[in-house]
């Protein structure tokens, strides 16, 4: 069976509504869900969520509260995800034996090159931590073996040249091919998944990743908290269906 992989922004009110919500979520069939860290310039990340990163900013969030929402989530399958800054401010060595601690299964890292990753490579593997790697369509054919030597856990899959959220499309068949060519790591296509697109998005790859579809319902203020999750959790169960 095709996984989902989900995204949250923390801090959305509070740390104990993201824990709320996140077990609701993974009741509901989530496989792996990313905790993010809120950061005010996520280059990666659409309008949806990169005003859920500032808001959450404004609501308090510090690196922390990720140690603690881990914490509460503990034997759920977690993944850390960021940009590099704020990660080398706290230091990687420490960012990374935190998050082993608290079970975290991997960290997700978009704007860290693939070159540069290689300095963190033995630390990550001492500490069982998987440093997830990306492909975009883009990626030359030569060059993807390289990239994915290492991939493990899975290998993030970019829909699209773009940000996430986007209501985009690409033939990923012939990219699709030239990673399973070199891997046998999994392969989750990731930027525009929802329930409308994860059946097209996930043909000939592992599973999806899902984020702004997600955080948009987060920030409907029109909501409450139950109904918030009500409907994240709806949307969640639809995704799995289409990529069943």
């Amino acid at each position: 069976m095709k996984k989902l992989t989900g995204y949250l922004t923390p801090k959305l009110p509070d740390n104990a509504f993201t824990i709320d919500l996140a077990n609701a979520m993974f009741d509901a069939g989530m496989d792996a869900l990313e905790i993010g860290a809120p950061f005010s310039d996520p280059i990666a990340d659409g309008a949806t969520i990169e005003k859920a990163s500032h808001l959450a900013l404004r609501n308090g969030f510090i690196f922390d509260d990720l140690k603690v929402i881990s914490a509460a989530l503990k034997g759920r399958d977690l993944i850390w995800m960021g940009y590099t800054n704020p990660f080398l401010r706290r230091g990687m060595e420490k960012t990374v034996k935190e998050a082993a601690a608290l079970g975290v299964s991997a960290l997700v890292i978009p704007d860290l090159p693939h070159e540069e990753a290689q300095t963190y490579r033995s630390l990550f593997q001492e500490n069982k931590l998987d440093l997830i790697e990306f492909i975009a369509p883009t990626t030359p054919k030569d060059r993807i073996a390289k990239i994915l030597r290492g991939a493990k856990k899975f290998i993030y899959l970019v829909a699209y040249a773009g940000v996430t959220g986007a209501a985009q499309s690409e033939d990923l068949q012939e990219i699709l091919a030239a990673i399973k060519a070199v891997s046998q790591t999994p392969v989750y296509v990731g930027f525009g998944v929802n329930r409308g697109t994860a059946k097209a998005r996930a043909k000939g790859a592992d599973g999806v990743i899902a984020g702004s579809c997600f955080v948009k319902i987060l920030l409907d203020d029109a909501l409450s908290n139950n109904e918030k999750i009500k409907r994240i959790c709806d949307e969640a169960r639809a995704i799995k269906e289409a990529i069943a």
